[in-house]
């Protein structure tokens, strides 16, 4: 069987010009052989009309709800031949595209940057110990986003949810990375990288599963990246490689409901790895934002 070495795994829900932009710009700097599958959630602005007719080479799976973000790329995962337990279904892939070396999560607002592939694959390559990595983050103007973080802590929660602490927001304290790290080009270890742009190797899926599909959305990745933790798995940035993105495009247009999640996938993180006391005191800090 040959196998690709790269496959990536989007999940779009009514973002189609953004997709459109995202998938010419991967395309653009992806192998040839790389697979890539979108996994679209019942989209009303026809997406899957436009990635069957602009790019045929893609596997579209076009979902009849929206079936969220987690559970988006879960199934991308699974069409890939990667499980956790769970039976694949009936969109896997024919075998002969199956058994990538690495996955990249590719949110659908971005725009990957030259080289930024191929940068990170042989980063990959060369850190056969590297269960995920992400690239440097640069918001629509240029300016640096933070893409990598600290495994959030009591602190960071303090800081996020009382509004006199606010100026320390975006800090070190706040689990954020300095700037000049980024800019120094040299990859660095992290906790873990934001969701938007996250490639994984096939291998650390395989030992930690796939993501839990209790987070809706929001936290995922930082569950992920600490189940690779826990399993020996190192995290890097690696700020060469850099991908444009507009953040929220997806979320945004439910906005009020999008915070809700996040503090209650932020609450499940705390309530899966943290001690009794650190939960008790996470939920007495965000309850009241879950409602």
């Amino acid at each position: 069987m040959t196998c690709a070495e790269l496959a990536v795994v989007i999940v779009s829900w009514n973002v189609r010009a953004l997709l459109r932009d995202c998938l010419a710009s991967l395309l653009r700097e992806a192998p040839i052989d790389t697979t890539v599958i979108v996994v679209d959630s019942a989209s009303t602005d026809g997406t899957p009309d436009m990635v069957r007719a602009d790019f045929p080479a893609v596997h579209l799976i076009a979902c009849a709800e929206n079936i969220g973000y987690v559970r988006g790329n879960n199934l991308g995962l699974r069409a890939l031949g990667l499980t956790d337990g769970a039976p694949a279904g009936d969109q896997t892939l024919p075998a002969s595209r199956q058994s990538p070396r690495f996955v990249w999560l590719l949110n659908p607002d971005t725009e990957v940057l030259p080289g930024a592939v191929s940068i990170l694959l042989d980063f990959m390559r060369e850190h056969p110990r590297c269960g995920l990595c992400g690239p440097k983050l640069i918001h629509p103007d240029g300016s640096l986003q933070h893409g990598a973080f600290e495994f959030p802590g009591l602190t960071q929660l303090l800081l996020e949810t009382q509004p006199v602490l606010w100026r320390f927001r975006g800090s070190r304290l706040d689990g954020r990375y300095a700037g000049r790290q980024y800019e120094s080009g040299q990859p660095f270890p992290i906790g873990h990288p934001l969701g938007a742009a996250m490639l994984a190797r096939a291998e650390a899926i395989a030992q930690v599963g796939l993501l839990d599909p209790k987070f809706e959305m929001y936290s995922e990745e930082i569950d992920w990246a600490m189940r690779m933790k826990q399993a020996g798995w190192e995290r890097w940035c690696v700020p060469a490689a850099v991908v444009k993105h507009y953040g929220g495009a997806s979320s945004g247009q439910v906005s009020e409901r999008a915070e809700r999640i996040k503090w209650r996938s932020r609450l499940h993180y705390y309530h899966k790895h943290y001690s009794p006391l650190k939960r008790w005191l996470a939920t007495r800090l965000v309850l009241h934002l879950c409602a």
